[in-house]
């Protein structure tokens, strides 16, 4: 029997509306407001997010950011650094206490995954799911698409969507990236690295490493199209019905609010870990 979702397309928002409206999903889902919810969106503009954990001060060249106009936030969830433009987004929330959810990490990727697959497959793209041996864990990389983790899409040895999760007030939020195209030269610039010769390197390996669904098909995809692809995906893939969500007005001021006061604050986005590494020392 399938159960009744909701589903929410946000549209194209910026980078703070977009991470405050993902995790508004969570609380409103763990008060019981809302059932589990898809939701998709896309970016107004170019994004660099980075994983709740991260250190950027080190890593990320934010004079590139500003040359190439480049909004920056940091996620709820876990991971690497992730460039947002050519794609769609999608989020999911749901309860861990949910039957169909795994206690592991690793396998409610899994279980949540296979509405990509079946989206994919609509595409007419096979991927298959990454397994990443133990020694390829170890090597971490601040730029998300270099690497698979477990239970991404790849294709032919290349990654071609990336997720990150997190568990929070009894609830699972993941959320992914699905690139219809990429700028890697944008997404390399956004990084230091101690010569220009090794970021070189770095770009031309890269092409290895990731993949794109316009490069796969060779063809231009629309942001429709890849809704139409993976809405049914999901559907098929998580056995749900998805019902349309809109949000009220009440609503919309909460995720401004948590927009302001949080995901385009400084402190939020910069300053967190550096303090706490100041007073780590």
């Amino acid at each position: 029997m399938r159960e009744d979702w909701f589903f929410l397309d946000s549209g194209h928002q910026d980078a703070a509306i977009n991470m405050a409206l993902d995790e508004s999903l969570l609380n409103w889902h763990s008060k019981g407001e809302i059932p589990p919810t898809l939701r998709f969106y896309g970016w107004s503009t170019p994004t660099l997010s980075v994983g709740h954990y991260q250190r950027v001060h080190d890593s990320i060249n934010f004079n590139a950011m500003k040359n190439y106009r480049c909004q920056f936030v940091r996620r709820l969830t876990g991971g690497s650094a992730v460039l947002h433009d050519n794609e769609l987004t999608y989020s999911i929330v749901i309860s861990e206490d949910h039957p169909a959810i795994p206690a592991s990490v690793r396998e409610a990727y899994y279980v949540l995954s296979k509405g990509l697959y079946e989206g994919f497959k609509n595409l007419t793209i096979t991927v298959d799911y990454a397994t990443p041996e133990n020694s390829e864990k170890k090597d971490r990389s601040a730029v998300c698409f270099e690497k698979a983790a477990f239970y991404e899409m790849i294709v032919d040895g290349k990654k071609l969507s990336g997720n990150a999760q997190t568990r929070k007030k009894g609830c699972l939020l993941q959320h992914g990236s699905i690139p219809m195209s990429m700028n890697a030269k944008m997404l390399y610039d956004l990084f230091r690295f101690p010569s220009e010769k090794i970021k070189q390197r770095k770009l031309a390996a890269f092409q290895n490493k990731a993949i794109t669904v316009d490069q796969l098909k060779n063809k231009v995809h629309t942001f429709d199209m890849m809704k139409n692809a993976f809405y049914q995906g999901f559907e098929k893939g998580l056995h749900i019905n998805l019902h349309p969500f809109e949000l009220s007005d009440s609503r919309w001021q909460e995720v401004y609010h948590l927009a302001e006061t949080k995901y385009r604050s400084e402190e939020w986005n910069y300053n967190r870990l550096l303090k706490e590494s100041i007073q780590n020392v």
